[in-house]
């Protein structure tokens, strides 16, 4: 599931992913990469800052090292306990 959110000419990509536990830095690196060339054509059309945020959480609720990072650049009051 992809999440589009556009606020102060900033665009953020959220993709949210629920992989098997060995899979998530796999996931994650891929999620980058498949939303490049989108993140390059919304700089290009719309004039905005574009960031791709995976969101991805293991089948089991394990998290990536990077997972705490991602959630805080998300605006509003989020908390990993919620999510």
């Amino acid at each position: 599931m992809i999440i589009i959110i556009i606020i102060k000419r900033t665009c953020m990509l959220i993709d949210v992913a629920i992989p098997g536990d060995r899979n998530m830095i796999k996931k994650e690196a891929k999620k980058i990469l498949k939303y490049k060339d989108l993140t390059i054509e919304i700089q290009r059309l719309r004039n905005v800052k574009t960031r791709v945020i995976p969101e991805i959480i293991g089948a089991t609720g394990t998290i990536s090292k990077s997972f705490r990072k991602y959630v805080s650049d998300i605006p509003g009051n989020n908390d990993v306990k919620e999510l």
